[in-house]
């Protein structure tokens, strides 16, 4: 599995809707926007809880921003 594959697989689990703003390969370092999903009512905090469970599992490291802008409702900093 890719770095991009494992990435996709953890934030598919945590289903919320996401997309690669940077992405260095070579460094395996990733920039990533995530939203939430029409009628999620779950809080930010529960949604990023979650997903920086996962990604620490997967020993990446993970730095987010919540609220970054009015159409973002996570940015996160993946790298292993």
């Amino acid at each position: 599995m890719t770095e991009r594959q494992m990435i996709q697989e953890i934030l598919n689990t945590v289903d919320v809707l996401y997309e690669f703003e940077n992405t260095d390969d070579d460094n395996k370092e990733y920039s990533i926007l995530i939203h939430r999903q029409d009628g999620d009512v779950r809080p930010l905090d529960e949604i990023n809880s979650e997903i920086k469970k996962y990604f620490e599992e997967a020993d990446y490291s993970y730095n987010e921003t919540l609220n970054p802008s009015d159409d973002t409702d996570i940015s996160i900093l993946v790298k292993r």
